[in-house]
């Protein structure tokens, strides 16, 4: 866990780049079972954030996911190591595992990451728009926490500046990576409106459940389920929360179902073109989409001679997600130039901000001198603008003759003031 960039620092100082730090395991340097050992249940959040902030860990964040947990602080004097061993006691872990497999950022490196996760980049699944809200979830946590603030508030705001222009200015979340998002992007091909449709769930399985869950959740106006043996079928509506259609009445139920997932499985097809072409005719020909969820497949090999019927199975919604992944993978280069362009800007921006306070205590330097040569009764304007100049060169002149003294290269010092006070042309020696 390398951290030699960590700076050494005063607290009366004014927050630099290099205080922002983040510490902890993601789903490349660590495996899922430390992962899910370093785990903070949300419950658990509040009391993790009120340690930090008696540890004297502040401003800071904690990003807790299934596929990372991490501490983001700026706080002055942070050391990655006790951080890392605070995750360590947090998750019941050896301090030695976690010191051989915690990632650390800091500074400019940290501020990319905290880009790169809020825009979806660092995913497992690059373009995932969850993440964005876990990082805003764990954001109004460490404002209730009384932990936010400062640079790390600051950097914060730019990741999701960052995250909106790849999501607006990329199609990085347009293709679906997930089968079951992959059928409900075809349903809405289908269909469009999924608010309008009614859904029938035909056995169940875990993929079947799934399926219909995903679909309760895009808002289909109805689900009904149904099974040959009754009783399961009851079940099964209970604990998905749907209507229930008995085997008998599956002619009728096909007919008003817009979308159509089968799962039951068994030796004997389900669902053949005979029972499908009816129910089209009762539909006056209004399209249903046909997933066959079932391994082997309930549906028979010659339903796909409808016109109206879109049948895709597990291996079709497996393809569209492959492709999905392919596409979004292939505009990841285009998102990272973007975000690289956002991260420059806020470098910047924090740079300029930092020179302030040097900037106004060398205007407060230039006015005391200025008021004490008038304090001092000069009349004669030429002499009090020398005495002024005088006294404004002699600190520095000092330092440079102490410098050369010492046997210090004092070229580097010359150079900034000629940056400074645009002496000669004002370059550098390597810019000519």
């Amino acid at each position: 866990m390398p951290d030699s960039s960590r700076p050494t620092q005063s607290e009366s100082r004014a927050p630099r780049l290099d205080d922002l730090l983040i510490v902890g395991v993601n789903h490349r340097s660590a495996a899922a079972d430390l992962r899910n050992r370093l785990y903070v249940e949300e419950e658990d959040l509040p009391a993790r954030l009120a340690e930090l902030k008696a540890a004297g860990v502040a401003p800071a964040l904690v990003l807790c996911t299934c596929d990372r947990i991490e501490i983001t602080t700026c706080a002055s004097g942070a050391d990655a190591a006790a951080l890392a061993a605070r995750l360590a006691e947090w998750g019941d872990a050896a301090p030695d595992e976690l010191h051989e497999l915690a990632a650390v950022h800091r500074g400019e490196a940290a501020a990319r990451h905290l880009f790169a996760v809020a825009a979806s980049l660092d995913s497992q699944v690059i373009g995932e728009p969850q993440v964005l809200g876990q990082v805003k979830a764990a954001h109004k946590r460490a404002t209730a926490a009384g932990l936010s603030g400062g640079l790390l508030e600051s950097a914060l705001q730019a990741a999701y500046a960052a995250a909106k222009r790849v999501r607006s200015e990329t199609e990085i979340g347009a293709r679906p990576v997930t089968l079951a998002a992959s059928a409900l992007q075809v349903a809405r091909q289908v269909h469009g409106d999924l608010g309008r449709v009614r859904a029938l769930l035909l056995g169940f399985g875990e993929m079947g459940e799934l399926l219909a869950e995903e679909l309760q959740l895009a808002g289909i106006a109805e689900l009904a389920v149904a099974h040959p043996i009754d009783r399961r079928a009851e079940r099964a509506a209970q604990r998905i929360g749907c209507h229930r259609r008995l085997w008998a009445e599956l002619p009728t139920a096909l007919a008003g179902a817009d979308i159509l997932v089968s799962a039951v499985g068994g030796t004997d097809y389900v669902l053949d073109r005979q029972l499908l072409a009816a129910a089209l005719k009762t539909r006056r020909r209004r399209p249903i989409f046909l997933i066959d969820a079932a391994i082997p497949g309930d549906v028979a090999p010659d339903v796909t001679e409808l016109d109206d019927v879109f049948l895709y199975d597990l291996d079709d919604l497996e393809g569209l997600a492959r492709q999905g992944k392919a596409e979004r993978e292939a505009v990841a280069g285009t998102a990272w130039r973007l975000l690289e362009e956002e991260l420059a800007a806020f470098v910047r921006q924090h740079a300029e901000r930092a020179a302030v306070p040097a900037v106004s205590a060398l205007r407060q330097r230039f006015e005391a001198a200025r008021a004490e040569v008038l304090a001092g009764g000069v009349r004669d304007a030429e002499q009090a603008t020398r005495l002024l100049v005088n006294r404004l060169l002699h600190v520095p002149s000092q330092a440079l003759r102490e410098a050369a003294a010492r046997g210090q290269d004092a070229a580097e010092m010359e150079r900034l003031l000629a940056r400074l006070f645009e002496l000669g042309d004002g370059k550098d020696e390597d810019e000519t």
